[in-house]
């Protein structure tokens, strides 16, 4: 088989690009994802996200290396194995980041990634329930809204970081990240609103696009240097496929480096200790991840209104769900994260630096 573009990878990136490769009509896509379609409709209601979390279907089941500082422990690396990625199976919290790390991209030398060069994708990406203003768009494909409920125990924990000396936000990616407030989530009329909702779907009638879920991508085919290919399998058949122009790699944060290693692009030394043979010596691939990790914390309420009290019963699980469905509202059409806090512990100056939610 052969086509224009391969993109491996359903997750956000990889959605995002076969709907905007195949919009003229004039170059033909294979997108391959490994994970299943996306029909279970757990992972459409925003609460869904605590009934499939780290559902082996649905996610990679990755975890760190013992680390020394976690007294030998490991860390959960959740990341989504289904059409959407990530953005299926994640907390729906919309965070673009903060105006200094993208303009510290652009001061290292990568033009066009400054804060003020992006901001007009956000906006034209963006279907922001508040309507369109300088930091949001109106009309995109993407559904970004409020929450449809205030719950109490967050405005009391909004309350108390105002008492604590943080500032209110109402908008986390507005003009500053700083402070304390609801967040915004990906999600529109009470569903969730992940980049296969948003731009996959939208994309799937169009004739020179071709979708294969469970194909799991082993290696990339490379000739004279340049990707011509992919190696994949799917359905116990091992299969190839072929590019005319290029192959986009979009597998996450994790399976991108790996899919270069095991096509013989990383450090030389690991690739020759596993028995892969070396196309080109690049030490940093495969190093240098940083992620945010969660430290939990567990308070016991005085009064019934936390979700457990909710949910804890037939009866309150009847009237979630009578209301779900009634108006795509209560406590269903949240996702887990509801408020938080965005602080600076003085690391980094004055740019926030640590979340509590």
């Amino acid at each position: 088989m052969e086509f224009d573009y391969i993109v491996v990878g359903a997750g956000s990136a990889g959605c995002v690009l076969a709907n905007r490769l195949t919009a003229s009509g004039a170059h033909s896509v294979l997108l391959l994802e490994a994970g299943p379609e996306d029909r279970n409709l757990w992972l459409h209601i925003p609460a869904g996200y605590g009934r499939l979390y780290m559902n082996p279907k649905y996610y990679w089941g990755f975890e760190t290396e013992p680390e020394e500082q976690l007294n030998g422990r490991t860390a959960v690396i959740p990341r989504g194995k289904v059409l959407g990625g990530s953005s299926a199976v994640n907390g729906l919290v919309y965070i673009r980041g903060q105006r200094e790390d993208y303009d510290e991209w652009k001061a290292l030398g990568n033009s066009g990634w400054g804060y003020d060069d992006v901001l007009p994708y956000f906006r034209k990406s963006e279907d922001q329930q508040r309507g369109a203003d300088p930091y949001h768009g109106a009309g995109g494909p993407l559904g970004v809204s409020d929450p449809r409920d205030r719950h109490e125990v967050c405005d009391a924990f909004i309350a108390a970081a105002g008492e604590a000396g943080f500032p209110r936000n109402d908008d986390f990616n507005g003009r500053r990240q700083a402070g304390a407030g609801y967040f915004q989530a990906t999600a529109k009329g009470g569903w969730r609103h992940s980049a296969a909702t948003a731009f996959l779907k939208p994309a799937r009638r169009r004739p020179n696009l071709t979708v294969l879920t469970e194909a799991l991508t082993q290696r990339i085919l490379l000739e004279g240097g340049e990707a011509r290919g992919v190696e994949f399998r799917r359905g116990g058949a091992v299969l190839q496929a072929r590019a005319r122009r290029e192959v986009l790699l979009c597998a996450g944060a994790i399976q991108s480096p790996q899919l270069l290693q095991l096509s013989g692009i990383g450090p030389g030394e690991l690739l020759q200790r596993h028995g892969i043979p070396v196309r080109r010596d690049l030490p940093g691939v495969g190093r240098g991840l940083r992620d945010h990790c969660n430290v939990w914390l567990a308070y016991r309420c005085t009064r019934p209104v936390t979700l457990n009290d909710y949910a804890g019963s037939l009866g309150g699980r009847i009237r979630m769900a009578a209301r779900y469905a009634l108006s795509r509202s209560g406590l269903l059409s949240q996702g887990p994260g509801y408020a938080g806090i965005f602080f600076a512990t003085g690391e980094r100056g004055t740019l926030p630096d640590m979340q509590v939610h």
